[in-house]
């Protein structure tokens, strides 16, 4: 599990997605064993986009890519209101070394969407 120095970066790329939760775990962001490259997680907004209903968001940290290895809870069974959103990640980036995934599942699908921000750097 190597990470690049990051004080003598060669480049950081900006990177964004949004996901539709599901009762499943899903990769958000991965970052693949012998990549060579550091993740830092900038921003991850879980969002309510039901009109009435509130749901619960899991979301773990894995100790290895690809949702494997041991989940570690970033934030475990949350309610978010209707209409709300959750703000998880936002001044305090979390990194994501080589052979590591965030992931996160809802309690209820299609009523929470994720969207995440980060930077890859090598």
């Amino acid at each position: 599990m190597a990470a690049p120095n990051i004080v003598e970066v060669a480049s950081i790329i900006g990177k964004s997605a949004g996901f539709a939760l599901t009762t499943s775990a899903q990769a958000l962001v991965n970052n693949p064993a012998s990549s060579g490259k550091v993740l830092r997680v900038v921003a991850l907004y879980i969002s309510n986009v039901d009109g009435v209903n509130a749901a619960n968001v899991t979301v773990n940290v894995y100790s290895q890519d690809d949702l494997g290895g041991t989940p570690y809870a970033l934030a475990s069974v949350i309610t978010v209101p209707a209409k709300s959103t959750l703000v998880l990640v936002e001044g305090s980036p979390v990194y994501l070394e080589e052979d590591r995934s965030l992931g996160a599942l809802a309690s209820a699908s299609g009523d929470l969407v994720a969207h995440v921000s980060w930077e890859e750097i090598s």
